[in-house]
């Protein structure tokens, strides 16, 4: 049994802000690839507006020809109820709710407030959990915002009480533009445990100013046993724009290994399959790049 759940998030994550639209036919490979290679919980798409995210639009398409596998889990990424009603149609093991944490970014994101946010989610829990499913849901840009700058811990907090009072089975911790450093890791990790004892903690890490490696090894000492990765390293949001991409999977994968931490998930043919996504994609694989986005003025401070 693995000590850390690599969650793979290329799929769906890694794909959706490349400008390249990735044929059906290879985002199957590129997930029946990730299966081969050990990964067994994998984001495989996202049930959004396909006018907005049209890199997503044939969710249902890819999720008729995935490989099921034995102990192999598939979500889909959902961020109302209409996404639901299609996840549950398409056959998806488990649902992604996303809450952004911040009013500007949650507008564009997904169209809404956070008060609006937290009521689709409320909604959504009540529903996945008639239906069965599992039910985790993501607070966005808990480490900073794009558009307003510095998110504070409380603020944040406040937002895992009220997220835990529709019992998900999972909350995960997301630095959607790659800002966050250990220190902000330790603090909303610790209080997030203190304020749902009982929920299992998930985090989503970008490396746009090469902190995501460090903030995932200090989110494992404080009680984090799944984390979020993207072959190559690609990933983003469009509409964040200084989201740059994920944590790598294949390097996640070797610091584990190499400190002896098990995960069940082969490096190598991780690598291998970020080679060929680079190809696929016409863009290079996005760990090896060590760029960083562009911030609101005064929001950060200069690297």
């Amino acid at each position: 049994m693995a000590d850390v759940e690599v969650i793979e998030v290329g799929p769906r994550d890694g794909l959706q802000n490349e400008a390249a639209i990735l044929p059906t036919a290879d985002k199957v490979r590129l997930i029946e690839r990730s299966v081969a290679a050990g990964l067994r919980r994998i984001e495989a798409v996202s049930f959004v507006n396909p006018k907005r995210v049209p890199q997503m639009a044939d969710a249902e398409a890819v999720m008729e020809r995935v490989p099921r596998a034995d102990g192999v889990r598939y979500a889909g990424l959902v961020l109302n109820p209409r996404g639901l009603d299609r996840a549950l149609a398409a056959g998806v093991d488990e649902v992604n709710v996303v809450v952004v944490a911040t009013d500007e970014f949650s507008r564009r994101n997904q169209g809404c407030s956070v008060e609006e946010g937290l009521a689709n989610w409320a909604r959504i829990a009540a529903d996945a959990r008639a239906a069965g499913l599992f039910r985790s849901v993501t607070i966005a840009a808990s480490f900073g915002c794009p558009f307003e700058g510095e998110v504070p811990a409380e603020h944040v907090l406040d937002l895992v009480r009220r997220i835990a009072e529709s019992e998900p089975d999972e909350i995960a911790l997301a630095d959607t533009i790659g800002v966050g450093v250990p220190t902000q890791v330790r603090a909303l990790l610790t209080g997030a445990a203190e304020i749902a004892p009982g929920v299992p903690l998930r985090c989503h890490f970008h490396n746009t100013r090469n902190t995501g490696y460090a903030n995932a090894l200090t989110a494992l000492d404080h009680g984090v046993s799944a984390l979020d990765a993207s072959t190559g390293g690609f990933g983003g949001c469009p509409f964040a724009p200084a989201a740059t991409g994920n944590i790598a999977t294949e390097d996640l994968v070797y610091a584990l290994d190499r400190m002896g931490v098990r995960t069940g998930v082969q490096a190598a043919p991780v690598t291998e399959t970020a080679a060929w996504l680079s190809e696929r994609l016409d863009s290079p694989v996005q760990a090896l790049l060590g760029r960083a986005g562009p911030f609101p003025a005064g929001s950060f401070p200069a690297s």
